[in-house]
């Protein structure tokens, strides 16, 4: 059985990931989307959430399972009886940091990498783009499936209305009229 192994942190699952791995179970018998843990990153989700989370997203997809792990990618990939890592690529810079893990994964391993491209609506969409945005009261919808969206505005406090700049969006901005600088002015 060809089984290949999808590892992220998920910090959320986006549309551009679900692309990635719709793209990549027709590539393998078995796609396992891979949830890590790094110890050094603040989430928002625990890992049994966001496995949760995409189980919702992909279970019409039946060569597809949703598992976590703690530790190296590579020890995870030799456990699953996989030997292959399938890797998204969004941009240049993403390709560079990849093709060094791929050749250090195929070094220590045998693990070899394949890579998708992002599709080009999709490349632009970033996790930490959407944490971010969300929590500063940016709408994400376009961004990732709509139950994983209020399951972001939830945890992150954000009350659904568009903000911009620091200003509830209901209001112009008013240049150095206060020089509140939560209100988005500037400071003379």
């Amino acid at each position: 059985m060809n089984i290949a192994v999808f590892p992220g942190m998920f910090e959320p699952i986006t549309y551009g990931h679900l692309d990635v791995i719709e793209r990549g179970a027709t590539l393998c018998d078995e796609l396992i989307v891979a949830v890590g843990c790094n110890p050094a990153k603040t989430s928002v989700f625990t890992p049994a959430e966001r496995v949760e989370m995409i189980r919702r997203q992909v279970r019409h997809l039946p060569k597809v399972r949703v598992a976590a792990f703690d530790g190296l990618t590579v020890d995870f990939v030799r456990q699953a009886g996989a030997k292959v890592i399938l890797r998204g690529i969004r941009t240049y810079a993403d390709f560079e940091y990849e093709f060094q893990l791929a050749i250090a994964n195929r070094t220590i391993a045998g693990v070899e990498t394949v890579f998708i491209m992002a599709s080009a609506e999709k490349a632009f969409i970033s996790s930490s783009l959407i944490r971010e945005a969300c929590a500063m009261g940016g709408r994400v919808e376009a961004f990732v499936p709509p139950e994983i969206c209020q399951e972001l505005y939830a945890r992150l406090g954000n009350d659904r209305q568009t903000k911009t700049m620091g200003l509830r969006g209901d209001e112009p901005p008013r240049v150095g009229a206060d020089k509140h600088p939560l209100r988005g002015e500037i400071n003379e």
